[in-house]
């Protein structure tokens, strides 16, 4: 298959058919764009299966994604979307940049789920913008970016219901959307604990990339426990 695309993560190969497009998840891990790297084995099988067993869940629950079927271990097939150039984010509790920038303390619950855009380019180091950015930048309409807006918070209320039964604290997470071949706005990407803050619900230990990030160790030991409460859940 040909490689259409690598990045930090994944690489994505094209498919004869060309509605459809072949997803490779990497050992690599990388924190602050790019600038610490690291090769942690099994990582790939990890963030395939919990993205899998999670996209099937938000399938379930109504919501449109790009993801047909799990092939193997590291490997899904998906359906082919242009990417919108946006990282959405939803923070429910206050940690990572929003705590260091505005100087609150991390741990803190937000009265209502927050929701923050970066543009998604390396070159500029996704900066954060707003909406009307967004909009000017010509990279949405306003429309298109409240059913974004829409689709994430409903997103939000799925995800923490699921890790909650996995007694798990959903603190913040990343998403993107792509358009499929009709137009439509779909979750694409990839949901795990490289793109999600995950709290033990009982002692707020770390079980995320965070891990990585701040040199706390146990890396894949976290993934893998992330993996094996969200089976159980599902079971």
């Amino acid at each position: 298959m040909k490689l259409l695309y690598e990045g930090k993560a994944k690489q994505l190969f094209e498919c004869a058919n060309d509605d459809e497009i072949y997803v490779h998840y990497k050992n690599s891990a990388t924190a602050f764009n790019g600038v610490k790297k690291k090769e942690f084995e099994r990582k790939g099988v990890f963030n395939n299966t919990i993205t899998s067993l999670i996209f099937e869940y938000l399938e379930k629950e109504g919501v449109k994604t790009h993801f047909i079927k799990k092939i193997n271990e590291t490997d899904q097939l998906c359906k082919h979307v242009t990417i919108i150039p946006l990282e959405v984010i939803i923070r429910n509790i206050v940690a990572g940049s929003m705590a260091k920038k505005y100087g609150i303390e991390e741990g803190k619950k937000l009265a209502k789920p927050v929701f923050e855009l970066s543009y998604k380019n390396d070159e500029l180091n996704d900066p954060l913008i707003n909406n009307d950015h967004a909009v000017a930048l010509g990279i949405v309409t306003e429309e298109e970016l409240e059913n974004i807006r829409m689709q994430a918070l409903k997103i939000n209320n799925l995800l923490q219901k699921l890790y909650l039964k996995a007694n798990l604290v959903l603190v913040d997470f990343k998403i993107e959307f792509g358009r499929d071949k009709d137009g439509n706005i779909i979750l694409a990407d990839e949901i795990s604990p490289d793109t999600c803050r995950l709290w033990d619900k009982d002692t707020n230990k770390k079980l995320d990339k965070d891990r990585f990030r701040r040199d706390l160790g146990s890396v894949m030991e976290a993934y893998e426990e992330v993996l094996r409460r969200l089976e159980d859940a599902r079971a």
